[in-house]
């Protein structure tokens, strides 16, 4: 089995009011932190969809990414599903990839262990969409397989949750009482939260 990595980096984090990927978290930013902690999860391909010409793309050429890994969302205002429909539709994919892991940039908190867990259990439950959940309820990462991933490039649904729910295919859940899944980065607060409790690990991130 081969696990792709879609890491989602075109939105304009417009609640948090300056570019989420780029603030500070563990030394680097928190679009450095995923890649490299992903890296270690030793999944077979990581692919970053950006926006055209944004901040992003600086902070990826800082980090040494390549840009055989980067995935143009030419209209990333429509949306985090249009992001995910465009890293469907890319011809860069190596074949030998069965699973897709789709990643928001909102939670790099959750550990390399569980995000690690969630790529054994997504191995252990081949045909299902895998997700993290607590108290019974999903949260992200998701993990879809091939057959499923290959659809989104000709659904009409308007986000995930449609889709999935459309498509009728069956979901399982990695029960954690981890209170991280509860928690996103998406306004000025939620950062200095983080923060506060040593979350972000001190450093210097992007520009």
């Amino acid at each position: 089995m081969g696990f792709g990595v879609i890491l989602l980096a075109a939105g304009a984090s417009s609640r948090m009011g300056r570019p989420k990927m780029l603030l500070p978290w563990n030394g680097t930013s928190i679009l450095g932190h995923l890649i490299a902690t992903w890296q270690r999860v030793a999944v077979g391909q990581i692919a970053v969809v950006v926006a055209e010409n944004g901040g992003v793309v600086s902070e990826l050429d800082r980090l040494g990414f390549s840009e055989g890994g980067r995935i143009v969302n030419p209209n990333p205002g429509e949306g985090m599903f249009s992001s995910i429909r465009v890293a469907a539709l890319w011809s860069g994919w190596k074949e030998t990839l069965s699973h897709w892991v789709i990643v928001l940039g909102d939670q790099p908190h959750l550990s390399e262990e569980l995000l690690a867990s969630l790529v054994n259990h997504a191995a252990q439950h081949p045909e299902a969409v895998c997700q993290p959940g607590r108290g019974g309820r999903p949260r992200h990462p998701v993990v879809v397989p091939e057959n499923v991933f290959g659809r989104l490039r000709t659904t009409r649904c308007g986000n995930l949750k449609q889709f999935l729910a459309a498509e009728g295919v069956p979901v399982s859940l990695m029960n954690r009482d981890d209170p991280g899944l509860d928690f996103d980065l998406d306004h000025p607060a939620d950062y200095a939260w983080a923060v506060s409790h040593g979350m972000t690990g001190g450093g210097v991130g992007g520009a």
